[in-house]
């Protein structure tokens, strides 16, 4: 037995003095999810090498029960502290192997939404939260091979980290109508990086120029948007792999959109899973699309995945690279003007935020913003200040000497310095641990496209009107334009109606949203020209073009109800919702028809729908009737899903609303009348 019994020696030592001391090397793991009760449980191994003296070695494992716990063949004692197991027996210096099972009821990290054909099982183990889930562990620098086996109901479609392996089925006993989906890693990675989903997916693949395999997947019932949703999939990654110089590392990689989910996406090894929302048509292609995240989540593949970070400190190593990889990406599909403007919205961001954000890039505190969009514009910087040659030299040499480990700033800016020559010292120090953004510094790197000279010069010129109406017919990049319409809304319609016709034909639909967005009150004589904003490929601009018409319109409502009938819009719904409502409003609407669109919203708000598609209905149901019960149980139900966001919405508006007499009376009233735990959903906002 490998243990210290020194009364000086601390039992719960932290986890960067057990890495120095024991390495664990690879996990295999068989895991049962089991939607009925929302658990998990499983059978895990772990091999491990003690290098050092170590009295107890811990695995994080949050509130889970663990049985018949072996190292080294050896049934042994251990303790549950509800936050690790710990052992503290039975394993030797050198080689050992633990075998334990395990269950578990997250209340966050996997997930389960929905049931029978729309079930969804996923996980989201961004920061220290996999061990939720699976025992594993919080620091990042404990780098293992997790090899997942996934055992489940047949007809899923069942997606881990790694090589698909081969899938098992067994027809005898309790095993009847279950499969087991065998994944396969080759090298290490940190627990956050582990994942898991499940549910019924269309499968369609791809093969890049080096040969590493694609599969895109999509829920059954969007397999018709495919092509949109993973537009340039294939181009972003032969981009990037050419651009970072160093082959993708892992063989395979998947994306997989989950409803509900709780950020953009997340970079698991080899498999990214996204939001739902950014599963779109062609026309919702126009007004948010997968492009950014795509080219993201895939760049973190190399930078957080590859190497990854040591500490948050150095935090921007991943977030920054990985932004300002995708904005790469994003100027070999668009070109150059959209970078720069990209580039120019980072800077205005970071500088309307340096008014209370004080904390530099390099401090675990430091906001998203900064990891992300300020440690983009350093690395553009550093890539302009050592010309791109020598960047693209030093990153290849990074990667290549930290693959499979942890790093640090220094260790990137060395690298950079031995290549270079560059004074990584005072870059380190004006961009890094400087907090705010400086403007003036900013502008000589974006000065270098002509689009934001101009758009600069626009800026601080007054131009007559003849001269906007020359730029709207003009080549100019379309903010530009943009910029224009807006600028010019205070001016009376008469003056304005010329540059309006030509901002419409630009055929820009990012200009012509500029028009119907600025357009409130519609003269008669426009009226014709501002209702072909309901044809443009944009769920956005049709609804605002909608809206604008109906108020100005109101004889004209159902004209203007029955042509855009068939419009359902992007993943919230949006579009719909808002049909539903203005059929409600309207007077020529016959009630049969208001009943039946008032029902729907109901529906819509219900747990049947996505967070998105809930919080718009229900934001249209408290604007129409506040007092239904039936909308009150939703909103209330509402505070208990697992999207802070959602959730966020629901608390606050019943914590307004309950300010209200009738509001509150009715929630007393139903408190008397409904169930057990809707009641007490009902007290626990009522007694705050």
């Amino acid at each position: 037995m490998f243990r210290i019994l020194l009364a000086l020696f601390f039992i719960n030592l932290s986890f960067a003095q057990q890495i120095d001391k024991v390495d664990f090397i690879k996990c295999d793991a068989l895991v049962l999810p089991n939607a009925s009760d929302k658990s998990i449980s499983g059978t895990i191994t772990y091999e491990f090498k003690a290098k050092k003296a170590i009295d107890t070695i811990k695995i994080d494992a949050k509130n889970m029960e663990f049985t018949q716990v072996i190292i080294n063949g050896n049934l042994v004692n251990f303790k549950n502290s509800g936050s690790t197991l710990d052992l503290f027996e039975g394993f030797k210096k050198g080689k050992n192997k633990v075998t334990f099972r395990y269950l578990a009821k997250p209340k966050q990290t996997l997930y389960f939404t929905g049931t029978d054909d729309n079930l969804q099982i996923w996980t989201q183990g961004q920061g220290k939260y996999t061990s939720y889930w699976l025992p594993s562990f919080d620091d990042v620098n404990e780098k293992v091979v997790f090899n997942l086996s996934v055992k489940f109901q047949n007809g899923y479609n069942v997606i881990s980290n790694g090589v698909f392996k081969n899938v098992n089925h067994k027809r005898n006993g309790y095993e009847n109508g279950f499969s087991t989906y065998n994944f396969l890693m080759q090298q290490p990675m940190s627990s956050y990086l582990v994942m898991l989903a499940i549910g019924k997916f269309e499968k369609q693949t791809a093969t890049t120029k080096s040969g590493t395999p694609l599969e895109f997947y999509l829920d059954k019932n969007d397999y018709l948007k495919f092509v949109p949703t993973y537009r340039y999939s294939k181009e972003l990654f032969d981009y990037l792999e050419q651009e970072i110089g160093v082959k993708y590392p892992w063989g395979i990689y998947r994306q997989v959109p989950v409803r509900d989910f709780l950020y953009a996406g997340m970079e698991n090894t080899t498999s990214t899973i996204f939001s739902q929302d950014f599963v779109v048509d062609s026309i919702g292609f126009n007004d948010r699309n997968y492009v950014n995240v795509n080219a993201h989540e895939l760049a973190h593949q190399w930078f957080g995945n590859f190497i990854t970070a040591q500490s948050g400190k150095h935090h921007w190593l991943q977030e920054g690279f990985a932004t300002y990889y995708a904005l790469l990406s994003e100027r070999h599909l668009f070109g150059d003007d959209y970078f720069y403007e990209e580039l120019n919205e980072y800077a205005e961001q970071l500088i309307r935020a340096s008014k209370t954000d004080t904390i530099p890039v390099m401090n675990e505190k430091a906001s998203s913003l900064s990891f992300y969009k300020k440690g983009a514009w350093a690395l553009h910087v550093l890539r302009e200040d050592i010309g791109l040659k020598l960047f693209q030299k030093a990153v290849k040499k990074y990667l290549k000497k930290y693959q499979y480990k942890n790093v640090n700033t220094d260790d990137f800016l060395r690298i950079v310095k031995e290549i270079s020559g560059y004074d990584v010292e005072n870059f380190k120090k004006v961009w890094l641990e400087t907090a705010g953004f400086d403007r003036t510094l900013a502008q000589k790197y974006l000065n270098k496209n002509n689009f934001i000279q101009d758009f600069s010069t626009l800026r601080n010129s007054k131009k007559s009107l003849s001269e906007l109406v020359a730029i709207m017919q003009s080549d100019d990049y379309y903010p530009i334009k943009q910029y224009v319409v807006f600028q010019t809304q205070s001016l009376p319609y008469e003056e304005r109606k010329i540059l309006l016709d030509a901002a419409l034909a630009t055929n820009s639909i990012p200009v012509r949203q500029a028009v119907a967005e600025t357009m409130q009150v519609i003269p008669p004589d426009f009226k014709a020209a501002y209702e072909t904003l309901l044809l443009d490929d944009s769920y956005i601009t049709n609804e605002i073009a909608l809206n604008h018409l109906c108020d100005n319109f109101p004889e004209e409502r159902l004209r203007y109800l029955e042509q855009t009938k068939g419009i359902v819009g992007n993943n919230d719904m949006s579009f719909r919702l808002n049909w539903l409502a203005l059929a409600i409003n309207s007077e020529n609407v016959s009630e049969q028809v208001k009943n039946s669109s008032y029902n729907q919203l109901v529906d819509f708000a219900s747990d049947k729908y996505e967070s998105s598609v809930r919080q718009n209905a229900l934001e249209l149901l408290l604007q129409l009737n506040p007092n239904d019960k039936k909308v009150i149980e939703l909103l209330f139900k509402a505070t208990v899903h697992h999207k802070w966001q959602f959730t966020k919405f629901a608390r606050e508006k019943i914590r307004t609303l309950l300010k209200q007499p009738d509001f509150r009376n009715q929630v007393e009233i139903l408190v008397k009348t409904t169930d057990e735990n809707t009641a007490a959903l009902y007290l626990k906002f009522l007694k705050e």
